[in-house]
């Protein structure tokens, strides 16, 4: 159950700098068949090869493999590219070994780098995903040298109810995966420090705040690329959106400008602001549409805004460093996480008052109901342990040991799963909410910051 991932910190990461233009590839390996098990290499490096006979160099993620634990896709290497042509790829191995009776028998190794061809076109601003199938019989031969082969080919897309999107706040892109299959299949492009996420499933569209550009990008989910993009003002830094339940209105957490954007989602214009506390962080809206409650985590308040009059109408102060909330599942009740506080407060949304404060530990981030038992989940961002609370008292019922500090999570309500964000490993991990076992991992691009998906709840 256990896959090794550790936490991180609650701000956003240093922004990768990139060449204005340039497209990216990332390079996926395939499970391997059962008959690799005994194998394992290093890459030293992996290139992307031009068509006028230029080398680019790209990031190896997973040095070392050993074909006994690759049971799933794993990101093998990752790079920004020029546009233009490429004809393949080549790969350099360090070492090889296959495993015996007696241990580990070294495997001679190219001495040149392996060339595979495969011809490609990296666009402007384009992703590309390359998956690639290790053809073991033909690396390995006999048994007395190992020379890699594999096969390379372009993930096929899903149907659109099986999409889901990762928002990575320092590769400034979006993995795009198959929630069934849990492999990724493409990566949109966007602009600077992609963070939350908003999705509505009618008009299959996603938002995604841009924190380092002061905009919200508009993601059309079926065609897989950036619709439109919704502009703020300089120094707004857009930290979390949310949608009312209609899909017609866009509520945007502007942590720079200590504000909440009111966003028309057809028009795409911004109708209003409203001035709230500092550093609001998040922002969520009731079952109903009508209400929103934005998170300041300097100021340690979470302000009300009524949405359809466009007003703040309560500031409710609770304990240090709100920084995100959950309705349960009737909707009366709304749990205040803190990242600075050891405790969880309960607000009712219809009195405006604090009607509970119950201890947990210090360091919470991430919040989620089940939607089918209303079990509230905790994620903290120095604990490897998912902790399960009772609604109504909230005592903890039980821990699910992933492996990984959790900064955000979602449920997909048709397999019945929890998707979990991990930013230190780049993963989203898997989990059954019925029988709370992992069921695996998604890597994707760097500082994962948000899960969503079409079918979550």
């Amino acid at each position: 159950m256990c896959l090794l991932l550790a936490g991180c910190g609650a701000s956003l990461p240093q922004l990768r700098p990139g060449q204005a233009g340039d497209g990216e590839v990332y390079l996926y390996l395939q499970p391997f068949p059962q008959d690799a098990d005994r194998l394992a290499f290093s890459i030293d490096g992996v290139f992307a090869l031009s068509r006028d006979g230029g080398e680019a160099r790209l990031t190896v993620s997973l040095g070392e493999v050993r074909g006994s634990e690759l049971k799933r896709q794993r990101l093998l290497a990752v790079g920004s590219l020029a546009p233009g042509d490429y004809t393949g790829f080549s790969f350099r191995i360090g070492k090889a070994s296959l495993q015996g009776e007696t241990g580990d028998s070294a495997l001679p190794v190219p001495e040149a780098a392996t060339k595979i061809d495969f011809p490609f076109t990296v666009g402007r601003r384009q992703g590309r995903v390359i998956a690639m199938v290790l053809r073991y019989a033909e690396s390995v031969g006999s048994g007395f040298g190992f020379s890699p082969a594999f096969s390379l080919f372009v993930p096929d897309k899903p149907p659109t109810n099986l999409v889901g999107l990762v928002a990575n706040s320092a590769s400034n892109d979006i993995t795009v995966f198959n929630k069934k299959s849990f492999q990724v299949y493409d990566v949109i492009i966007t602009g600077r420090g992609p963070a939350g996420m908003a999705l509505d499933q009618r008009s299959r569209r996603a938002y995604v705040a841009l924190s380092g550009e002061d905009g919200i990008e508009v993601i059309d989910v079926a065609a897989g690329n950036v619709a439109d993009r919704i502009r703020l003002y300089p120094g707004d830094e857009p930290r979390e959106v949310a949608l009312t339940p209609d899909g017609r209105t866009l509520l945007s957490a502007n942590t720079g400008s200590n504000t909440v954007s009111i966003i028309d989602a057809d028009s795409r214009f911004e109708v209003a602001r409203i001035p709230v506390g500092n550093g609001p962080r998040s922002v969520v809206v009731d079952p109903a549409g009508r209400r929103a409650f934005a998170f300041n985590t300097l100021s340690n308040t979470v302000s009300v805004l009524d949405i359809p009059t466009r007003s703040l109408i309560a500031t409710i102060g609770v304990d240090s460093g709100p920084v995100r909330g959950a309705f349960d599942r009737r909707g009366d009740r709304l749990y205040v996480i803190q990242e600075s506080a050891p405790y969880v407060v309960v607000v009712n949304p219809n009195l405006l008052t604090v009607t509970g404060r119950f201890p947990v530990r210090s360091g919470v981030r991430a919040v989620k109901v089940d939607p089918n038992t209303g079990l509230v989940y905790l994620g903290k961002v120095r604990d490897v342990l998912l902790g399960l609370y009772d609604p109504f008292v909230f005592a903890p019922v039980g821990f699910m040991d992933v492996g990984a500090a959790v900064v955000q999570m979602t449920a997909d309500g048709d397999n019945n799963t929890l998707f979990l964000v991990g930013p230190d490993r780049n993963a989203v991990l898997v989990a059954n909410l019925t029988s709370k076992r992992m069921l695996g991992a998604i890597d994707v691009g760097h500082h994962p910051y948000w899960v969503t998906m079409m079918g979550e709840r």
